[in-house]
């Protein structure tokens, strides 16, 4: 062919060796540089490197848990004062985690490991105290960086190992034992749950702007959570910006999706009792109706989802009993955010963490919380009456509320002021 010039098969291999020599002292120089510039790298950090301070070194003989931990286990008062918790619960607690403590040991650099048993106690003693990772560094005479990974770790093996034992999955018996719970503490049946929303007060988050300035003018991150009759956590949602609002979150949720698809098996509609002598009794008063969730006016109203009538409204003899019934059940998830803040005084001040650490915190928070409700011999909260002198009132969030909903509320009504009434009642609202 015109134009085409035969190469020689010597020049060709030629041509070859000479690419491949340059192609591998390019490699090889590449190499070289990396090596030098690591080395000289880590010599520049092993001169940065600080020595093990004297304070830290000392924390076998002077740190909180060697020198408070065994004389605590012999007063459970004081043991109790300390952990927030009582000893038998501590320890059951221990128990189930230990095995997975052992296998995430921190090596400290003066050598020295901080035992499972420590970490567990360092990470509760945080979460119940409200102190920071500074004043638990000083205190068990542990590194400040140590601190942050172990109360970190530890938390997030509590919600590997316990978010199934303490926050169990929806199932019909689940819903039927949180029904049985409401009509016999707060006389409000089929009640499968009382919702709301806590705002979690945290530092704001760089770059964010006012997506978490909340309408309480502070920054937060927001707890939705749903409840039983003994104050126990029976969903939680953590995480969305605090200017987002509870029914916006709710809508948006995967309970709320589950719920209007009939995904998690809700027992079917069901005859309210009559209620004699304030107890509830086997007669049926009432045709049957759905299972439903009760909020505040915050929430839309729907056929599995109950709110009070509009305050703005001028209510009636009905509407202001069916209201009080009403927050009597609502209560319940108000007294929960109450008991798990009291017990857990992070909750108290702003969370100095990043948001991610924070929703690890408040999940481990609300799984321990079970875990202790579900073993407190003290259940006498049923007894305390919060009626509040103000439900906020928010406009626009009802969304497509359909005529129905207005009816099974005005059936619920009708029944609280006949077969469901109460003998305390009439004098609550006047």
């Amino acid at each position: 062919m015109r134009g085409h010039r035969r190469v020689h098969p010597r020049r060709s291999f030629l041509s070859t060796i000479l690419t491949l020599e340059v192609y591998s002292r390019v490699i090889m120089d590449k190499l070289m540089l990396y090596y030098l510039s690591r080395r000289r790298r880590r010599r520049i950090a092993k001169k940065r490197r600080q020595p093990v301070s004297p304070y830290v070194e000392s924390r076998l003989l002077c740190g909180e848990f060697v020198v408070k931990f065994g004389i605590l286990r012999e007063n459970e008062r004081f043991f109790f004062k300390y952990f927030k918790v009582s000893l038998q619960v501590y320890d059951e607690l221990y128990s189930k985690l230990e095995p997975y403590l052992k296998t995430n040991n921190l090596r400290l650099k003066s050598t020295s490991i901080v035992s499972p048993m420590e970490r567990f106690a360092m990470t509760l003693r945080y979460l119940v105290s409200g102190h920071t990772f500074v004043d638990i560094h000083l205190a068990y005479h542990t590194g400040l960086t140590t601190v942050r990974k172990i109360v970190t770790e530890v938390c997030q093996i509590i919600i590997e190992r316990l978010k199934e034992e303490c926050i169990p999955k929806f199932s019909r018996a689940l819903w039927e034992e949180t029904e049985k719970g409401f009509l016999t503490q707060a006389q409000f049946p089929n009640c499968i749950g009382a919702i709301d929303g806590k705002h979690i007060r945290i530092i704001r988050p760089p770059h964010s702007g006012s997506l978490y300035y909340n309408y309480k003018h502070y920054y937060s991150i927001v707890l939705l959570a749903m409840c039983n009759a003994n104050y126990e956590f029976t969903y939680i949602n953590v995480g969305v910006q605090g200017k987002e609002s509870d029914s916006a979150i709710f809508t948006q949720s995967r309970l709320y999706e589950q719920i209007n698809n009939d995904l998690i098996d809700i027992p079917p509609a069901k005859a309210l009792p009559v209620i004699h002598n304030d107890k509830p009794t086997n007669i049926a008063a009432t045709a049957a109706l759905p299972y439903i969730i009760v909020g505040d006016e915050a929430f839309g109203l729907s056929s599995h989802v109950m709110r009070p009538y509009a305050r703005a409204l001028d209510l009636n003899y009905k509407k202001k009993i069916f209201n009080y019934r009403l927050t009597r059940a609502r209560r319940y998830i108000e007294c929960t955010f109450g008991i798990m803040a009291n017990k857990f005084r992070i909750l108290h001040r702003p969370l100095n963490v990043g948001k991610d650490k924070a929703i690890c915190f408040l999940k481990t928070i609300c799984i321990l919380h079970n875990f202790i409700r579900s073993r407190s011999q003290i259940n006498d909260f049923h007894d305390i009456v919060i009626i509040p002198d103000h439900i906020r009132s928010v406009r626009g969030l009802i969304g497509n509320t359909h005529r129905d909903s207005y009816t099974l509320r005005d059936n619920f009504a009708d029944y609280f002021v006949a077969d469901g009434q109460l003998s305390w009642q009439d004098r609550s609202i006047y």
